[in-house]
């Protein structure tokens, strides 16, 4: 028994330092039919014509006999062992009746960033099949740690426009050789062939270095989300599909909303994603009520936002994203089971498997299931909402206050100096019998309009006599003046 325990432990950390695996589709392969604008390879009868200011590079697996060949200015033409071209001598050619000019098909169009022209293969390059696990639509696209395979023996020619800084990979494999650091990459792109393979603003960078983190990596690849979407999108011909569940989810990497549910999980250090992966395929995507129900599983990065609007920082977590197979009002219902029993186990078994809390949203076909996710929406809206409104009345009162000249004044109030006879019971005595031209306002120094100048001097020996220098911030006396 502990020699059995043993060997899983070991299985299990070779898994979780498993690198993941892409495999570019597309070829740019003379023998491949797609290739030629006639759906065909050119025959002895045929004339092939390459566009003159188009760069390409063209693998050639076997030998050719061709009427006439128009070659492009800038471009390679790559000979297996044994391949070549050879001119028509006028014998018969049983696949070829009549001759055409065939052209080659434009290879610009193929994008980095176009998850169809992407799969997931082993170590080998054999194809991985379609099993429980599925990947959101940014990480169906090579990530930072991952391998990129481009298939031996095959030419090819992608268009690499990114908006970020570097396309960063942990290696890369062409024409069957591995190049898995910076050293080798940095020569392999001053050869020949790289400028025809790979074109756009975009740069290739190979580091060697696999995710380091064992509760897993981000893809890396949001700044591109727009292209991935954009691509798929035009792949298809149209936009998000129509959904019959209530308020669909919108998992975070994925460019189209999804029936189904979704976790979120908040981690500590302790937490392992490769082995909580294999825990829910076994524990749970295993059990035949669950056989038509996919998962996917990975860390992103949430961008977190002040009032609900306004950007503030970003925070890793564990997104689970399930959806099943179920039609019309069942829709993402089983889903919603499955959700529901990993947040029980979360519950039970979190702490010790590094989780320290979980929230889950659903989305179904049954009216109740969609009031669910349609709440945490209501919730979010009502928050934005309410945050605008205290700031424009925020800004509304300020604006009022400024406008009616009292929060320029209140800045400028002076501090009131309260003379020690001030505290007796009562007031001292005016030190001059009071007039019908007015009194002496302890606080106001500024005088009332007249005409005699001796009633200034008046006004002026009564305030010192009081020791009270206060300018009323509401009362202009240049306004009183005029």
């Amino acid at each position: 028994m502990k020699s059995l325990f043993f060997l899983l432990s070991v299985l299990q950390l070779l898994a979780a330092t498993a690198a993941t695996y892409k495999q570019w589709i597309p070829n740019t392969n003379f023998e491949t039919a797609s290739n030629w604008d006639k759906g065909r390879v050119p025959c002895a009868n045929d004339a092939v014509h390459f566009e003159k200011n188009k760069i390409i590079s063209v693998f050639v697996r076997s030998h050719h006999v061709l009427t006439d060949m128009y070659l492009p200015l800038n471009g390679e033409l790559v000979l297996a062992s044994g391949a070549g071209f050879a001119a028509f001598d006028g014998s018969w050619d049983p696949g070829c009746d009549s001759g055409a000019m065939v052209r080659f098909a434009d290879a610009e169009q193929h994008a980095w960033f176009d998850p169809t022209l992407w799969q997931s293969v082993s170590p080998g390059g054999e194809l991985e099949p379609s099993g429980r696990i599925f990947s959101v639509d940014e990480e169906r696209v090579p990530c930072h740690y991952d391998d990129v395979i481009f298939q031996p023996e095959t030419s090819f020619r992608v268009n690499v426009d990114s908006s970020q800084q570097m396309v960063q990979l942990r290696s890369i494999s062409l024409m069957g050789q591995e190049l898995s650091s910076p050293e080798a990459w940095a020569e392999y792109l001053h050869g020949s062939s790289a400028p025809l393979q790979f074109h756009g603003n975009g740069t290739i960078q190979v580091t060697g270095i696999g995710c380091p983190d064992k509760s897993g990596c981000a893809c890396g690849n949001t700044l591109d989300g727009h292209r991935i979407c954009a691509a798929l999108h035009g792949r298809s011909g149209r936009q998000c599909p129509a959904l019959t569940c209530q308020s669909p989810l919108k998992p975070l990497g994925h460019c189209c909303g999804v029936c189904g549910a979704t976790i979120s999980l908040d981690f500590t250090p302790d937490f392992d994603l490769q082995k909580y992966r294999d825990r829910l395929v076994q524990a749970f995507l295993s059990q035949s009520k669950y056989a038509g129900t996919q998962m996917a599983i990975s860390k992103v990065h949430k961008a977190q936002t002040f009032l609900g609007f306004i950007p503030r920082s970003s925070t890793p977590l564990i997104q689970i994203v399930l959806i099943d197979d179920e039609v019309g009002a069942q829709t993402g219902t089983t889903a919603e089971q499955l959700a529901a029993d990993i947040m029980e186990d979360v519950e039970q078994h979190g702490e010790a498997l590094g989780i320290s809390s979980g929230k889950m949203e659903v989305a179904t076909g049954s009216t109740s299931s969609g009031q669910l996710g349609s709440h945490a929406s209501s919730r979010i809206t009502a928050g934005m909402v309410m945050g605008l409104l205290f700031i424009f009345l925020l800004l509304g009162g300020i604006l009022f206050l400024y406008r009616r000249g009292m929060l320029r004044s209140l800045s400028r109030l002076p501090t009131l100096r309260v003379p020690r006879a001030w505290n007796r019971m009562e007031d001292p005595a005016p030190s001059e019998p009071t007039s019908d031209k007015g009194f002496n306002n302890p606080m106001f120094c500024v005088e009332p309009p007249s005409a005699d100048p001796g009633e200034k001097t008046t006004q002026e020996t009564a305030l010192k006599d009081h020791q009270v220098f206060y300018v009323n911030p509401l009362y202009d006396a240049n306004e009183t003046e005029a």
